[in-house]
């Protein structure tokens, strides 16, 4: 081979080898060359707040002191224990308005809802339907059936109050006589759970009173007092009205008072002592008797959002600013009755 050839091999072996490596470099510089992740702006699931629980409350009819006060204490429990809590409820006592409002509720997303049922059998279906939809159901002051919740928050012990309330009344009447109840909705479980007993105690204990009647007030002040002039129109030897809804005494004792009959017709029955403290002052009624309402809005928020949290409410549990409560089975029962007379009656503000 001749020099240059030789010289012309070695170039092109040169040539090639430089080609090949430099193809590599290409390659490898492609692979290698990789931008740096960046780090994602947004926290990760277990370094965010958990979001506070809403919890959607539906009284029985909004715009009565009662019930304004319940509300009272549900929002003061709301800002104690960093939950959102919608009140929210019909504007008269009435089970169609009702499912409205719970229906708005299930719109809403709350987390759970906490009903006073004015029907408890009408109100099923709409709560099938949250409870459907993962919405947690409880009830207060009313109850509904007992498949559609998981508790009923419970003032008192319904035959104790029952009971309770036709004693209050025997003894301001002297154990005998005509007596009528002026209740709320027919239909309300817990009202109609009170009027059994009050007519048990009745049967067994005083049978010296006779019930007359019992006459609905729909939880409507101006219905109450259309309904209290009425019973002493239709029952002139009327000795005593039971009222078992807060609109029911003070309207029975105006009518009382207006009529002339302070002192022959007794009065006694469910409502707040700042509605009924002119009308014991004065004579015009004998007795009130209630719980807190307040105390029972709180309870009501905190055994849901115990509740949402997976713990159940324990028998003598202490609730702070509500007190010692009792649980039995799916019932919470918040404490016992309170008695205002014309001598206490000024000590209470609510």
């Amino acid at each position: 081979m001749t020099r240059k050839t030789m010289t012309m091999v070695l170039m092109f072996l040169l040539f090639f080898v430089s080609a090949c490596y430099n193809q590599k470099q290409d390659r490898y510089d492609v692979i290698y060359r990789m931008e740096p992740v960046k780090a994602s702006s947004s926290s990760s699931i277990e370094d965010k707040e958990p979001r506070p629980f809403t919890i959607g409350i539906v009284p029985k009819v909004t715009g009565i002191p009662y019930f304004n006060v319940v509300e009272d204490g549900a929002v003061e429990a709301a800002k104690d224990l960093n939950v959102n809590v919608i009140y929210d409820g019909p504007l008269i006592a009435d089970a169609e308005q009702q499912i409205k409002v719970i229906e708005d509720m299930i719109k809403r997303k709350v987390d759970l809802l906490a009903i006073s049922a004015n029907d408890p059998k009408r109100l099923v279906p709409v709560l099938t339907q949250a409870k459907e939809q993962g919405i947690r159901v409880i009830t207060w002051d009313a109850d509904t059936l007992p498949e559609v919740r998981e508790l009923f928050v419970n003032m008192v012990d319904p035959e104790t109050l029952g009971r309770h309330l036709l004693d209050t009344l025997a003894w301001t009447m002297g154990e005998e006589g005509e007596y009528a109840i002026m209740t709320g909705a027919l239909s309300a479980s817990n009202l109609n759970e009170w009027i059994k007993w009050i007519r048990y105690q009745q049967t067994h204990y005083y049978p010296g009173m006779e019930l007359v009647e019992i006459a609905a007030t729909d939880d409507n002040p101006q219905q109450a007092y259309e309904v209290a002039r009425e019973l002493l129109n239709k029952h002139p030897d009327l000795k005593g009205i039971i009222g078992n809804s807060s609109v029911g005494p003070p309207a029975a004792a105006q009518v009382v008072s207006e009529t002339g009959k302070k002192g022959d017709i007794k009065v006694v029955g469910l409502s707040t002592p700042n509605l009924m403290k002119s009308y014991l002052q004065d004579g015009s009624a004998q007795m009130a008797t209630l719980w807190s309402p307040k105390k029972l809005g709180y309870l009501t928020v905190v055994i849901a959002k115990n509740l949402l949290e997976g713990n159940l409410p324990v028998h003598g549990q202490e609730i702070e600013n509500v007190g010692s409560i009792r649980f039995n089975g799916d019932v919470v029962i918040m404490g016992e009755p309170l008695d205002f007379t014309r001598e206490n009656v000024s000590q209470y503000d609510f």
